[in-house]
């Protein structure tokens, strides 16, 4: 048993998630993991696949998709990782304001100051208005007040607001 990382990248249009996983599941590969997304109208999704078909295998299986030159596909086989369990606390994080170079490194640094680690980050530019949507998890050691201080500095240099919530169980 093998996990495969796939990417596709490109022009949208209907059926890629469909035709893509169609052809996963035909191969007999299992979704473990995904996330898919539109970004300025290009089309991406990173899949998490497990199976016992190799990388150059399920790569030729995905050819079709890049026939028309509108999709790119990579394949690569990557090791079986343990997931750690959570230490500490989830949290979101959210940031709002006029659009500028610098936002997600200064945000993202600040969070990694603390030992925090980012599990998942959207980023959307809605005419001038720049929102950043992160799930955060903070180790327990973690001081969140000083953590949420830090967030607020950064957000008055970059001329943004902040907020830093916990996460609730039952809304996991």
């Amino acid at each position: 048993m093998t996990l495969q990382a796939i990417t596709v990248l490109g022009h949208d249009r209907p059926g890629i998630i469909a035709e893509t996983t169609r052809i996963l599941a035909d191969l007999g590969l299992n979704l473990e993991d995904s996330t898919m997304t539109l970004l300025r109208g290009h089309f991406a999704m990173t899949l998490i696949c497990a199976g016992d078909t190799g990388s150059a295998d399920v790569e030729a299986a995905l050819a079709p998709l890049t026939a028309d030159d509108t999709l790119m596909v990579a394949v690569r086989e990557v090791p079986v990782e343990s997931v750690p369990e959570a230490v500490g606390a989830s949290y979101v994080l959210t940031v709002h304001g006029g659009d500028r170079p610098g936002i997600v490194s200064r945000v993202a640094g600040e969070v990694a100051r603390v030992g925090g680690n980012i599990t998942d980050l959207t980023t959307r530019l809605a005419g001038e208005l720049y929102i950043l949507v992160a799930e955060v998890d903070l180790p327990a050691a973690a001081d969140v007040d000083v953590l949420q201080e830090s967030l607020r500095a950064a957000a008055a240099d970059l001329g943004v607001g902040v907020t830093l919530r916990e996460v609730e169980s039952d809304e996991l």
